[in-house]
């Protein structure tokens, strides 16, 4: 920062979102209702409904999922059946996305797995009996095997309510691309930190582990004599949902 003494020390951020350093709280990561309803505007228009999905999915699709979401009550979690099935390659998929579901069922939440209809079919990866048991658990949409699952994932994970939360491993940065302001980019990449669960290990038939969801942004912030820095050694890309485990704290010298 030229023209001014500052100093600085390499720090950690607590999960409270306090600096471990000086104190400070970082900014939230939730978005205000204004936002929310701004950013959900904007998806709806930009990338659901002006994107390029129709090259991937139908607009008698498109509205027969619309209608699905309308008849059911909002949903806590939306799951990429698809994208969550193929995370652990040695596992049998129909097998790792029951495991997810059944955990998070046990928590009575409102669940929707989006899927392909070939997930369906009875075969060495997708055994019918464990598809049927993710369909008692869980609200599920099988769309034609044409189909891109990110505009259906996006327009239910917006459309019921702040509070849900999805999980995928996809970043989407398709769909940032498709919005057309820097502001809208910007709110996309901070709903998406703040809603997007992670899975980060699981034991077979048993216990599914999920990231954290921080509450603070991990962006640059200032507050004119405090600078917050996320630091990443080597240039090393982060997943949306990896969060970076260094910041630079830097304080304006008082003397």
């Amino acid at each position: 920062v030229p023209g001014k003494q500052w100093k600085g020390q390499f720090t950690t951020i607590q999960k409270s979102g306090q600096c471990s350093c000086c104190g400070k709280t970082m900014e939230s990561i939730h978005l205000s209702p204004e936002e929310y309803e701004f950013l959900k505007r904007k998806i709806i228009r930009d990338v659901i409904d002006g994107g390029d999905q129709y090259k991937k999915t139908t607009p008698q699709e498109l509205k027969r999922f619309e209608n699905f979401v309308k008849s059911c009550p909002p949903f806590d979690i939306v799951i990429d059946g698809l994208n969550v099935a193929k995370m652990f390659p040695k596992a049998r998929e129909s097998q790792v996305l029951l495991d997810v579901v059944s955990q998070l069922a046990k928590q009575n939440l409102q669940l929707l797995v989006l899927g392909r209809k070939h997930m369906l079919t009875q075969r060495f990866r997708w055994r019918k009996d464990e598809m049927e048991k993710v369909q008692k658990q869980a609200n599920c949409f099988f769309a034609d095997d044409i189909s891109e699952d990110d505009p259906f994932l996006l327009y239910a994970t917006l459309n019921s309510g702040n509070h849900c939360k999805f999980i995928t491993k996809d970043l989407m940065r398709d769909h940032k691309a498709c919005l057309a302001d820097i502001k809208t980019q910007r709110l996309f990449f901070k709903w998406q930190q703040g809603h997007q669960l992670a899975i980060i290990n699981r034991f077979p038939g048993s216990k599914i582990t999920f990231q954290h969801i921080l509450t603070y942004d991990t962006v640059v912030q200032t507050t004119g004599d405090s600078w917050h820095i996320p630091y990443d050694e080597d240039l090393v890309e982060r997943y949306s949902y990896e969060v970076p485990t260094k910041w630079l704290c830097l304080h304006r010298k008082t003397s």
